[in-house]
C-alpha cells in the first residue's frame, strides 16, 4: 500500500499542512512538531515527492547523468565517479543512457526538464540536439559542444594525440596509423586526431588515417574492418583512440600471427582501471576520471548557486602516458 502524506499527519496527529511545512523547511514549527513528524516519516517509510517541492520552489536534490552507455568500462568508470561525488553532497541522480540515439535523447532531456532535475550533466555525442539551447536548466557538457554558454570538460585531446603519436615513433615506428571514429560530431576529442598529424608534420611523416565507423555497429563488423586494415595496410604501429578498440587490434593481431610490438606496436587511449587491471600490457593514454568527476559536479554547482556567473567555454585536462608492452 503506498503511504500518504495524510498518514504521517495521521500517525504524528498533526494535520496535514504540517507534515507539508516540515518536508519544505516552511514556516515557523516547534522543535518537537518536527521531530514528531520526521519520525512518522521514517516509521512509515514515507518518502516526499521530489516533483512537489520543486513546484513549490524547491531544489529537487536530483541531478540527471546522460552518457551513451555505461557497458563502455570509461563511461561507466566516470558515471561510478560522478554519481558517488554527488551522493557526498546530499543530490541522487537520474541515469539516462542515450545509446547513440538521437531521439532517445531527447526524450530524456524532456523527461528531465519534466521532473524538474536541479541540473544535467551530459556526455552523449548525439548530434543536432536543439533542445540543449532551449532548456532552462544548468547543464555542463562531458568531451561535447551542446550550446553556446554550456562548458565543456575533457582531457587535453590534442597534447594526448601527439604524446601517443610520438611514443610509438621514439620506439621505432615509422609508418604510423590511425584509428580512429567519425569525426562529425563537434567534439573535442577529434583534437586526438589533430595531434597525430601535427606530430607527422614535425616529423614529415605520411598520415594513415582510417575511420572506423562504430555507430549502430556490432564488434563483429569492426572486427572485419580492422582485419582488413591489417591485412592490405602498410603500417608497422597503430594508434587506436579508444582502449577499447586497441584491444580489438591486439587481439586480431594474435590471431593473424603477427608479434606485437615486433611487427606492429599499439597504443590506446583512455586509461581507465579495468583496463589497466585486466589488459595491463596495453600502452595507453590515461584521462584523469577522478579530476572529471570533481570538475563536472563542481561547475555543475557553481552554475546551480550563481546562475549568472561566467563560466570559461573549455576545461582541458592533463594527460599521461602508460607506457605497456604494446609499443
Amino acid at each position: 500500500m503506498t503511504i500518504k502524506l495524510t498518514d504521517v499527519a495521521k500517525k504524528a496527529g498533526v494535520s496535514p499542512t504540517t507534515v507539508s511545512r516540515v518536508i519544505n523547511n516552511y514556516g515557523s514549527l516547534s522543535q518537537k512538531t518536527i521531530d514528531k513528524v520526521n519520525q512518522a516519516m521514517k516509521e512509515l517509510n514515507y518518502q516526499p515527492n521530489s516533483l512537489a517541492r520543486s513546484l513549490q520552489g524547491k531544489n529537487t536534490k536530483l541531478i540527471g547523468l546522460i552518457f551513451p552507455t555505461v557497458a563502455n568500462p570509461f563511461y561507466g568508470e566516470l558515471v561510478e565517479r560522478v554519481e558517488s561525488k554527488l551522493f557526498e553532497l546530499g543530490y541522487k541522480t537520474i541515469l539516462c543512457d542515450s545509446a547513440n540515439n538521437m531521439e532517445k535523447e531527447r526524450n530524456y532531456i524532456n523527461m528531465l526538464a519534466a521532473n524538474k532535475v536541479d541540473g544535467i550533466i551530459a556526455g552523449a555525442h548525439n548530434l543536432g540536439i536543439k533542445e540543449y539551447e532551449n532548456i532552462e536548466l544548468p547543464i555542463v557538457s562531458f568531451d561535447r559542444y551542446l550550446a553556446d554558454g554550456i562548458p565543456i570538460i575533457g582531457s587535453d585531446n590534442f597534447r594526448g594525440g601527439y604524446l601517443a603519436t610520438e611514443n610509438l615513433y621514439l620506439h621505432g615506428a615509422r609508418k604510423i596509423a590511425i584509428l580512429t571514429g567519425t569525426q562529425e560530431s563537434d567534439s573535442p576529442t577529434n583534437e586526438r586526431l589533430n595531434g597525430y598529424l601535427q606530430f607527422l608534420k614535425e616529423n614529415s611523416l605520411e598520415p594513415l588515417i582510417f575511420n572506423i565507423q562504430t555507430k549502430a555497429r556490432s564488434t563483429a563488423l569492426k572486427n572485419l574492418e580492422i582485419k582488413r586494415i591489417l591485412e592490405t595496410a602498410a603500417l608497422d604501429s597503430i594508434f587506436c583512440t579508444d582502449d577499447l578498440t586497441a584491444i580489438l587490434v591486439y587481439n586480431l593481431c594474435q590471431e593473424m600471427g603477427i608479434k606485437i610490438p615486433e611487427d606492429i606496436k599499439i597504443i590506446g587511449y583512455d586509461g581507465t582501471k579495468f583496463v589497466q587491471n585486466y589488459f595491463p600490457q596495453l600502452s595507453t593514454i590515461a584521462q584523469p576520471l577522478a579530476d572529471f568527476a570533481d570538475l563536472l559536479v563542481d561547475l555543475l554547482l557553481q552554475r546551480l548557486e550563481s546562475p549568472e556567473k561566467v563560466l570559461e567555454k573549455n576545461y582541458a585536462l592533463p594527460v599521461k602516458l602508460i607506457q605497456g608492452k604494446t609499443s
